[in-house]
């Protein structure tokens, strides 16, 4: 099974177009692909902007299980173990909500390009790709989120 390249790719950075290949390189015979199948030592390079987080079946809904470094420092404190509902960064917890929401529905990728301001964060290039992962290959169970152009306030 092919799988075509999603509208949004060739706008893409490099480093989203090279997390991008590198999911879909994992993504066998039709089957999202696992947690397990997402090696740190092929990532080094990405990994300060890799967040990994947990579909839970919960008034949660979203836990953040490992958060990278790069995006520590831009939003300022480390939410690994809280709800996104507690430790979002974004324009709007109905924005970041509806991201994950997409991705567990649709069992695809979703891009978001859109920018946006917060007090202390600057971000007219950010972009954030979200990527499904199933440990069963259907359902959604995690969630692994590349912020691409996160940048400090100087």
């Amino acid at each position: 099974m092919t799988i075509a390249d999603p509208e949004w790719l060739e706008r893409a950075s490099a480093d989203v177009q090279s997390i991008y290949r590198y999911w879909l390189s994992k993504h066998q015979g039709g089957r999202l692909p696992r947690r397990a199948d997402i090696d740190p030592l092929e990532l080094r390079q990405l990994m300060p902007q890799i967040t990994i987080v947990e579909v839970v079946p919960d008034e949660r809904r979203y836990v953040y299980r490992l958060v990278g470094t790069k995006d520590v420092e831009v939003r300022g404190q480390d939410p690994t173990g809280k709800s996104v509902l507690d430790g979002f960064f974004g324009p709007s917890v109905e924005d970041v909500l509806h991201c994950y929401d997409t991705v567990v529905k649709t069992r695809a990728p979703h891009y978001d390009d859109e920018p946006y301001v917060t007090a202390d964060h600057r971000n007219p290039n950010d972009a954030s790709l979200f990527l499904p992962l199933s440990d069963d290959g259907e359902n959604v169970n995690r969630i692994l989120v590349f912020a691409a152009g996160a940048q400090l306030k100087k």
